[in-house]
């Protein structure tokens, strides 16, 4: 699948807000004049395991991998599964490659910039996992259309997963709770629910490294809610 036109509705500049936050340190500027290059999504072309790491691999997406503390603890766990990140955030972006030199992961692979054009150049069906961990919640109806649990988005994260992978998603934010959950529903020859009683999105799963948006959700009192969609044959 080619990538998106801008414009196209499943494009991300219309999904995030800034991109540079605060200036980065020496050391943070130097990870991304060196290391990014050698561990960047290419920019063209196809995105498979073996493009990325020599060989074929179970592959894991994260859409906005934040600071990467759950990109980067998933990757420690899983050293034979391959990671891809996207992320519009400069800052996330150094934070993560921190993460990557300090851990010395080298099954992980980062973009800077929009998620949905990396992940319509995966090739269909190749995707274990894709993650999307605490999301800009866009709480004003008006801009319902920028978040990213969407029709057009989960659409195209359900032609990437194989049958049997799972779309992971987690919040603190109520309003965008209601919502993914009636978007999901449309998706419901697509994707099951993985579960049983409200333990099984009320507690963190087993293997799901906490996020700092997560810590500072709990710290200000917010209740936090973990979701496991698996993808069905249909």
């Amino acid at each position: 699948m080619s990538a998106n036109k801008p414009g196209d509705p499943l494009t991300l500049n219309r999904l995030y807000g800034r991109s540079v936050g605060k200036p980065l340190r020496q050391g943070q500027q130097e990870l991304i004049e060196r290391l990014l290059p050698q561990i960047a999504v290419p920019a063209e072309g196809p995105v498979t395991a073996e493009r990325l790491f020599g060989f074929d691999r179970p592959l894991h997406f994260e859409i906005g991998f934040g600071g990467g503390e759950h990109m980067a603890g998933r990757a420690d766990m899983l050293p034979d599964h391959g990671f891809i990140g996207a992320e519009p955030f400069l800052n996330g972006v150094a934070q993560a490659l921190v993460q990557v030199k300090d851990r010395r992961l080298g099954n992980v692979r980062l973009h800077h910039g929009d998620a949905l054009e990396v992940l319509a150049r995966i090739p269909d069906g190749a995707l274990s996992f894709v993650y999307l961990l605490h999301p800009d919640p866009w709480p004003k109806a008006r801009h319902a259309k920028r978040r990213m649990v969407n029709q057009g988005p989960i659409a195209l994260i359900a032609r990437k997963l194989r049958p049997g992978g799972e779309f992971r998603f987690g919040t603190d934010h109520p309003v965008y709770l209601r919502h993914a959950l009636m978007v999901m529903q449309r998706f419901g020859d697509q994707f099951e629910w993985l579960c049983k009683s409200p333990a099984d999105f009320l507690t963190r799963p087993g293997g799901w490294p906490e996020t700092r948006y997560e810590a500072k959700a709990r710290k200000q009192g917010h209740e936090v809610w973990y979701f496991r969609w698996r993808r069905t044959g249909g």
